[in-house]
């Protein structure tokens, strides 16, 4: 039986990388295949997991959506969400292009992203999560609205502090925008990087090639 990417041991040939649900990684992994031969595997994990896959190494790297115990990891801030009311098509919400905080006062409001949460939406609840991950689900019997005033959710990229895998750095300099030639390792640049030529020495005697010409000297006439 193959492995699964999250279990699959460390290879200097392959990169793991977990995310949270709503995070997409379709442009950046189109330009680690445009510019590396190593494998890119990728898997989904629950936020509750997040940490757990770093911690036991099932994941090189993971998107991890905040708060995370940052104990032992690196992290990268990388952009914020927006929060999402997420209600069934005939909730009272759905008539709304936005809603505030106050406007959802009377609702049972849900935070936990699960089966039973979305049943419980259907039946009239409504479910704060991030736009993304609203977006992602994509279902026809549910919709969602801008909550204006609340706290938005930040996404991150993080990996262990004694993870010394060769490829993160070349992960982390797509994710961050790098060209490709920015983005390669210091191995590589070292040795791309021409050596200067030593000058040469003139002999002994001989004026170097670049060097002036000392001044005539005029002798005064008696």
């Amino acid at each position: 039986m193959s492995e699964s990417p999250a279990t699959r041991p460390t290879s200097p040939d392959a990169l793991r990388v977990g995310h949270v649900p709503g995070v997409t990684l379709t442009k950046w992994r189109t330009r680690w295949d445009e510019r590396l031969a190593a494998r890119l595997d990728v898997v989904e994990v629950t936020e509750a997991d997040q940490r757990r896959v770093l911690v036991d190494d099932a994941v090189d790297l993971c998107f991890v959506r905040l708060p995370i115990d940052r104990e032992g990891l690196h992290a990268i801030p990388l952009y914020d969400e927006v929060t999402v009311a997420w209600v069934s098509k005939d909730h009272p919400v759905a008539a709304y292009g936005e809603v505030t905080l106050a406007d959802l006062a009377d609702e049972t409001l849900l935070t936990d992203l699960d089966a039973v949460a979305i049943d419980r939406v259907n039946a009239g609840a409504v479910l704060l999560v991030p736009m993304s991950v609203a977006r992602s689900a994509s279902r026809r019997d549910l919709v969602h609205r801008p909550v204006t005033d609340a706290e938005p959710t930040s996404i991150s990229l993080a990996w262990r502090t004694d993870n010394e895998h060769p490829l993160i750095d070349e992960f982390i300099g797509i994710v961050r925008g790098r060209t490709a030639n920015s983005s390669r390792t210091q191995a590589e640049r070292a040795a791309s990087t021409p050596k200067p030529k030593p000058q040469r020495l003139s002999s002994p005697g001989k004026r170097p090639g670049n060097a002036p010409r000392p001044p005539k000297v005029r002798k005064k006439r008696r």
